[in-house]
């Protein structure tokens, strides 16, 4: 069995105006959403085997969050280019690419594609993983590559909104 976390990044700031995509920042809502998520992840004890990131500042960011709550080394947090501005096909690659010694793996990146290889992969319709969210989907194979559009089982799809933070 593998599994595949998708998680979107903390809600960023938009309060820079000359300030490029790659480089924003989370804003308030994003700072507060990360702990609580985090916090969740570490209740039901997931940790990944692997953490594959977006490197702009807010996936950045948030990984690192992730990483420091739940006990994972953030020095073994991978940044990979390809997914900021990405494509379906880049997230394939990816997963093809994983060595099979992985089992558990975060990525945590962006919409819309986060959202498109969540509704490929699980056959579910999603319409839009929100910021700070984490779907878990279950593939039943001893390979990534060996995973198909539509072959996935999302076993949760929690986010912050769901819960009343205060």
């Amino acid at each position: 069995m593998k599994k595949l976390y998708l998680i979107r990044h903390a809600k960023s700031s938009w309060k820079e105006p000359g300030l490029s995509d790659f480089d924003r920042s989370l804003n308030k809502r994003g700072k507060k959403d990360l702990p609580f998520m985090a916090k969740r992840l570490k209740m039901f004890q997931i940790k990944p085997d692997l953490i594959l990131s977006s490197p702009a500042l807010r996936a950045k960011t948030t990984a690192q969050g992730i990483a420091e709550i739940i006990g994972y080394g953030e020095e073994n947090i991978v940044y990979e280019n390809a997914l900021y501005d990405s494509s379906y096909t880049n997230y394939r690659y990816l997963l093809d690419s994983l060595d099979e010694k992985y089992n558990e793996v975060f990525i945590i990146a962006h919409n819309p594609e986060i959202t498109e290889v969540g509704e490929r992969l699980s056959g579910a319709i999603l319409t839009n993983i929100p910021t700070c969210a984490i779907v878990c989907i279950e593939f039943d194979t001893n390979s990534f590559k060996d995973i198909t559009e539509e072959s996935g089982k999302i076993l949760f799809f929690d986010y912050p909104k769901k819960h009343k933070i205060d």
